[in-house]
């Protein structure tokens, strides 16, 4: 090489250096944040770059590089600088380094000074999943935090998605997600949510590379759809893979069905003879396999309790039905299981179901089969629907799984093979609180008040699990329930869960001093009791997302009332009928005689996705429910 070429490579070297060194500086020091990205934000996230290397079908390489500047005490979170491992998972590398405000180093963590604990709730048995993570005081805000982190893993069944937006309140000025693999390989992909964002990307055999940049924070907005179902993000995996060192290849969800039903569970039905036979014995006088199941399930609620156990390819597969026979507990997995064998010893088919559980309703992806899920229910099928079963509750009722995992897409196994349905949908009409009350008043003000409150479907799911709390804690919840009455004293609470209907009723007594607004010879009282709604939605002046209501409800209220004898009326609230694509809300009182009156109310809320620009009189009709909710009889001396 001549010296001058020689000359020429030393002076690019040296620029890309530079280069390099300033871009990352620049990423360092908190200063150099473009002002659109602070806005909202607790935290930037200045760089995140993730890149997967497939070896092959049972070795995969995971790298992670991190910048995050923190603005604030509540931006810690969003530094994420944690990562899990266990037995087939293996750190390779794991740093972290601090700057201040200037960019400047202050401290940097090593592998070893890493929190390490278990991964897993006190409500796991035992576990090999663990994570270390790091555990930093910051002296002073904004700082910034390099994290990096490599692993190595033996299972291949789950491939990291690309998430470059993973809560609120957090921008994103850069992130990168790359995947190598072998060209043998068939990887799948599938890109969600990116209609407002620029994402550019790179394919080629072997090669997938995704990249974002200049990502404002969010804000959360109340009855907007949930987070997951907002964010973008590119799912990603493979036709063929490792799990625990078995190797499958599934293409849709009839394969993915096949092989959890073959390899996963049907090797685990080894239900005990002796157990079998008792359980025939059990449900011999039953007239039908609805009857059969209802008695199968009530024996597992009294027999087991559940527990999590998650230990290698036990975060998919099943302890062995006579484990959990033997010893009487198991996590989702092993306590569905269980109970599918008990129904298959009698007859009665029913098929290991797999789903996202929570609150917010999410569904698995029907169009990419792949790793999915955090939690298992029994599908019991009939001529006429689905019976759904929550194996892991020891006080829901046979066919009720509530806010849980109602409403969604998920996966149902079977030996043929997987099939995806849809849970139990409550509908506005089914969930519905009816209550049948009365109450008086004295002539100085006192109530006297006795309610009867049903509730069904959701508004059960609200409610049963108040069979078991103390008397004290049930003062505390029914003084909560109606805050809005001062002096409160509950005379008697008399609970009841009726699991055959699926009902909770509610039979209570109390009192209250002052109730009312006494003012020389008048009165005034607030006509609605029992049942005030207090809540108006938050209200947004640039509103971003649209209005989701996820559950409705139907309210049902008539209550009678008397008031002093020495008092007449002087006058009623109007009565209300109003109807909109919301629900609707109606009140009306009768008059019986000069001192005794009905009051009813109707409120429907129903369920339903709508534009953005509905929010406002969304809004509007709640904030008119609760102002006739606070309405008030006027009563002046006789």
């Amino acid at each position: 090489m001549s010296r001058m070429n020689l000359k020429r490579l030393l002076n690019v070297i040296l620029l890309l250096t530079i280069t390099n060194v300033f871009s990352q500086e620049n990423f360092l020091a908190s200063f150099t944040i473009p002002a659109n990205l602070n806005e909202n934000a607790n935290a930037v996230v200045r760089s995140n770059d993730i890149n997967i290397s497939l070896e092959s079908l049972s070795e995969m390489y995971v790298t992670e590089k991190r910048i995050v500047t923190v603005l604030n005490k509540s931006g810690n979170d969003a530094v994420n600088a944690y990562v899990y491992y266990d037995n087939n998972v293996k750190i390779k590398e794991l740093e972290a380094v601090v700057y201040n405000a200037a960019g400047a180093q202050i401290k940097k963590i090593k592998k070893n000074d890493f929190k390490d604990v278990s991964a897993v709730d006190g409500g796991t048995l035992y576990s090999d999943s663990r994570v270390k993570y790091l555990e930093y005081t910051p002296v002073g805000y904004p700082y910034t935090i390099k994290f990096t982190c490599k692993t190595i893993n033996n299972n291949t069944a789950f491939i990291q998605s690309f998430r470059p937006l993973n809560s609120y309140f957090v921008s994103v000025e850069k992130s990168s997600y790359q995947i190598n693999f072998p060209m043998e390989m068939t990887l799948r992909t599938k890109e969600k949510n990116f209609e407002n964002f620029d994402l550019i990307k790179e394919e080629e055999d072997g090669f997938f590379k995704f990249k974002v940049e200049n990502i404002s924070a969010i804000k959360p907005e109340k009855y907007a759809p949930a987070f997951f179902e907002m964010m973008p993000k590119v799912m990603i995996a493979s036709n063929e893979f490792t799990l625990e060192g078995v190797k499958t290849k599934v293409t849709n969800w009839e394969d993915f069905g096949k092989w959890m039903y073959h390899d996963l569970i049907k090797s685990t039905h080894d239900l005990p003879a002796g157990t079998v036979s008792m359980i025939q014995d059990l449900v011999k006088n039953e007239p039908n396999d609805i009857e059969k199941a209802k008695k199968i399930y009530q024996y597992v609620q009294d027999k087991v309790r559940y527990i999590s156990v998650q230990v290698g390819i036990g975060g998919w597969k099943p302890f062995n039905v006579s484990e959990v026979d033997r010893l009487g507990y198991g996590d989702c997995k092993g306590l569905t299981n269980y109970t599918m064998a008990l129904l298959n010893a009698v007859g009665v088919k029913s098929n290991y179901t797999v789903v996202f559980a929570g609150k917010s309703k999410r569904s698995l992806e029907k169009d990419f089969a792949a790793m999915q899920g955090n939690h298992v229910i029994l599908n019991i099928p009939t001529e006429d629907d689905n019976i759904w079963l929550e194996c892991t509750s020891q006080k829901l009722p046979f066919g009720f799984i509530g806010d849980f995992t109602d409403d969604r897409d998920v996966l149902v196994i079977t030996p043929e093979g997987g099939k995806i349905q849809h849970t139990k949908k409550y509908s506005v009409d089914e969930s519905t609180q009816i209550i049948k009350g009365k109450y008086s008043i004295t002539s100085n003000g006192v109530l006297n008040a006795q309610v009867n409150v049903n509730s069904k479907g959701i508004q059960y799911d609200d409610k049963y699990w108040l069979e078991t709390e103390t008397q004290r804690d049930l003062d505390k919840h029914y003084k909560n329930r109606w805050r809005y009455i001062n002096g409160l004293i509950m005379n008697s609470m008399h609970v009841e869960n009726d699991k055959n209907k699926i009902e909770f009723i509610e039979d209570i007594t109390f009192e209250a001093s002052n109730y009312t607004k006494i003012a020389g010879d008048r009165m005034l009282l607030t006509v609605n009791t029992f049942n005030r709604n207090t809540h108006v939605p938050d209200r947004y002046r640039n509103r971003k997302w649209p209005l989701k209501v996820s559950r409705g409800f139907k309210d049902i209220d008539e209550v009678e009332i008397e008031i002093p004898a020495n008092y007449k009326v002087e006058s009623f609230p109007k009565n209300n009928s109003i109807e909109n694509k919301f629900g609707h809300y109606k009140t009306e009182i009768i008059v019986k005689d000069d001192n005794h009156f009905v009051y009813k109310r109707e409120f429907k809320v129903n369920d339903g996705e709508f534009p953005k620009e509905d929010y406002k009189d969304f809004r509007a009709f709640y904030k008119t429910v609760s102002r006739q909710d606070n309405a008030k009889i006027a009563l002046i001396k006789k």
